[in-house]
């Protein structure tokens, strides 16, 4: 499960990045999708595992990435430079008819939290897609309560190159409010001489308000899938997995 925070924009916590978020079930799903589209933008790449992993299998056309924090570009760019990194979002990239295919994982979607964001993000990526084009995302169910194991219990470790262990625990600090969930994510060493702290706000959309908010910007559903093993949405699947194109 990766949780998208703005702290990662901090060098020495962006070089744990890919271990804070090992074993991802998404890139199984998102991979041959990627790999069967010539020009592809990921949207929110971080540290652009997702298109390094494509390239590495073989990937031969226009691979890129974008994202507003700095430091994870400079991840991607130490260890992807066959790939294009451009850093910044949606509202400042304007490339229209560019790609056949955009992503936005790792519940990168999210982060869009006030409907006009969400709204003008769609309609930049309308914009940036061929006629043809796909964009395909995930936002978690709402209805699945992700939220709950976002508590100190369940923190995760990672250890850096040089042997330093750094902890990552999450904890709800405005539960849901039938919109957004807002919690703090903490990051403790035994080499820090404080923790570090961070705020989040994410966005829950149940699959109904997707429709809608996709049909209202020009896209229609192509298929959508309750989890990362392509299961069939329900009420209660963890994910809300949407391929879309041009409506």
């Amino acid at each position: 499960m990766r949780l998208v925070d703005r702290l990662f924009s901090e060098p020495a916590l962006a070089a744990l990045y890919d271990a804070f978020c090992a074993g991802r079930p998404d890139f199984g799903f998102y991979l041959p999708i990627v790999m069967s589209a010539e020009r592809v933008l990921d949207v929110g790449c971080g540290t652009g595992e997702l298109l390094r992993l494509a390239r590495r299998d073989g990937h031969r056309g226009h691979l890129c990435g974008l994202d507003p924090a700095a430091a994870m570009l400079d991840q991607a760019r130490a260890h992807g430079p066959d790939i294009e990194w451009a850093h910044g979002d949606l509202g400042c990239f304007e490339r229209a008819g560019a790609f056949d295919l955009v992503v936005m994982t790792g519940h990168a979607f999210q982060v869009l939290v006030d409907d006009r964001d969400i709204r003008a993000a769609l309609h930049a990526i309308n914009r940036l897609l061929a006629a043809d084009g796909t964009f395909a995302f995930e936002t978690r169910n709402p209805a699945a309560r992700a939220w709950d194991h976002w508590v100190p219990e369940y923190a995760i470790e990672v250890t850096a190159d040089d042997g330093e262990v750094v902890r990552m625990a999450h904890e709800v600090r405005a539960p849901f409010d039938g919109r957004v969930v807002s919690f703090t994510a903490t990051y403790t060493s035994a080499q820090r001489a404080a923790p570090i702290v961070s705020e989040s706000t994410l966005r829950f959309l149940a699959a109904r308000d997707v429709k809608e908010v996709l049909g209202d910007t020009g896209f229609s559903i192509e298929a959508q899938f309750g989890d990362w093993d392509r299961t069939a949405l329900t009420p209660t699947s963890p994910e809300i997995i949407t391929i879309a194109g041009h409506g």
